[in-house]
């Protein structure tokens, strides 16, 4: 059974700018040989690993709103540059937006289940013709 994650992305501005940091994450990737993937390294790893291959994604909390989400493609164990262990969770680098949801500030990242996640905004006709500020606004008079 499919499970999602959900992060904050820090110091994001908006989908544009996560996007750009997503593009140079990746071209640094593909200079050392490695897949073309965006790549999220993170302190613990998710316990769930086979729901999240399941076609799981991560969304992204922008400003206080899920807004966009990349697709999973793996988890890889790893090492940080002090020798720990940590994941690397690789994904799709295509960003996804999603009805904007707003979201509670919190640390790490956290359990999203199927039902509880925003849709694409792709499934609503017209969404993605709306300013990014536009569709915050409406989600947080509740207008989705």
């Amino acid at each position: 059974m499919t499970i999602h994650l959900q992060k904050l992305s820090v110091g994001t501005e908006s989908i544009a700018t996560l996007q750009e940091w997503q593009t140079m994450v990746v071209e640094r990737r593909v200079a050392k040989g490695l897949m073309p993937y965006h790549q999220h390294v993170t302190r613990m790893s998710p316990k769930q690993k086979d729901a999240l291959l399941d076609g799981g994604s991560i969304y992204w909390v922008i400003k206080g709103l899920i807004q966009c989400r990349n697709e999973i493609v793996e988890l890889e164990e790893v090492q940080t540059q002090d020798g720990r262990k940590a994941c690397a969770i690789l994904m799709n680098p295509e960003l996804i937006p999603v009805v904007p949801t707003p979201k509670r500030p919190f640390q790490g990242w956290r359990y999203l289940k199927v039902g509880d996640a925003p849709a694409d905004l792709t499934d609503i006709a017209g969404a993605n013709d709306l300013p990014p500020e536009l569709r915050a606004k409406l989600a947080n008079l509740g207008a989705w």
